[in-house]
């Protein structure tokens, strides 16, 4: 495996590797097992799947079967859910070893961990908890992110959060941070676009004045999402990402806002519970696929009608 070596001088900055090209402009979904045999009769061609790292950490046995059934097919992109790349404490050395050995497994077109903490002292919580944006809290981060992509040796993927909470202690903009991070270690970052409409709505800011700041030129992956809406104790709206539903309006238009600013990145929808049948979940994916394909077509008819038009002006001179 090539070793993936960090240099401040090197990467102050630098942009990711460019998306594996398995991946590169398609749009795909979240892998459940209850889908396997209606994937695998469907002849998908334009897709990729998604799966959790951790579902996937023991040896063998019927989730190893599932997925190589998935992976002989199909691009997958591998998204983990426990690394406590925010956390305070060593990472885990068993935990990324394992995640290591995932990733030579299944050579997968993407990897991703999240902007957040489930970890401390030993314990292991079943959330992706917040933290806050100051310049101790970048120095770690970046400490594990550069631990993680030289135990895999490639770039990793860094996805903003889902948060309920802010910290009074902050001293940098979420997007600043992120900037930041990529900046220093050279990793990409996955873009949740429902992450964000979230966020905005929970603390009240403009998720279109986040995403205008937000640095696209490292984005090698979005994420879309469904969200639940709840009140909080003085009866104003909560919204939890719950991936339990169809994609939003509201995120949708954010979607087509940054694709119209950013290269065609692969795009997963997130669907996590109370699952749909399959074609309702792939007709999410094909919504997005055509946006995609949109908005690569769109740069060619612009051309074509400046073509004809010059040569139109050509003619009558």
């Amino acid at each position: 495996m090539t070793t993936f070596i960090r240099s401040a001088a090197t990467h102050a900055c630098a942009r990711p590797e460019s998306p594996s090209s398995e991946a590169a402009g398609l749009a795909g979904t979240s892998f459940k097992h209850e889908h396997l045999a209606a994937i695998l009769d469907d002849e998908l061609h334009d897709g990729f799947f998604e799966v959790h790292a951790e579902n996937y950490m023991g040896a063998g046995g019927a989730p190893h079967r599932a997925l190589n059934a998935i992976r002989e097919r199909h691009p997958i992109s591998l998204h983990g859910v426990c690394m406590s790349i925010g956390g305070p404490d060593r990472l885990d050395a068993d935990h990324l070893a394992r995640f290591r050995m995932l990733v030579a497994r299944y050579e997968p077109a993407l990897v991703s961990e999240h902007l957040a903490w489930s970890s401390h002292g030993g314990a292991f919580f079943n959330d992706l908890l917040p933290l806050p944006y100051t310049g101790a809290t970048l120095d770690k981060v970046c400490d594990h992110i550069d631990q993680v992509q030289e135990a895999i040796g490639r770039p990793l993927l860094l996805e903003n959060p889902a948060t309920y909470v802010t910290f009074s202690s902050s001293t940098l903009s979420e997007a600043g941070f992120i900037r930041a991070v990529a900046q220093r270690t050279g990793c990409g970052l996955l873009l949740d676009i429902n992450n964000v409409f979230v966020s905005s709505v929970n603390h009240g800011f403009s998720a279109q004045a986040y995403l205008a700041d937000f640095p696209l030129e490292y984005v090698g992956e979005i994420h879309l999402a469904g969200h639940s809406t709840q009140q909080d104790d003085n009866d104003a709206p909560l919204l939890i990402d719950s991936h339990d539903r169809a994609v939003a309006d509201a995120v949708w238009a954010l979607y087509r806002d940054v694709i119209a600013r950013a290269s065609p990145v692969p795009t997963l929808i997130e669907w996590d519970s109370q699952l749909p049948a399959w074609p309702a979940l792939r007709a999410q994916a094909q919504i997005a696929r055509r946006l995609l394909l949109a908005h690569v077509a769109a740069p060619t008819q612009n051309f074509q009608a400046a073509h004809t038009e010059r040569i139109g002006h050509e003619a009558r001179i």
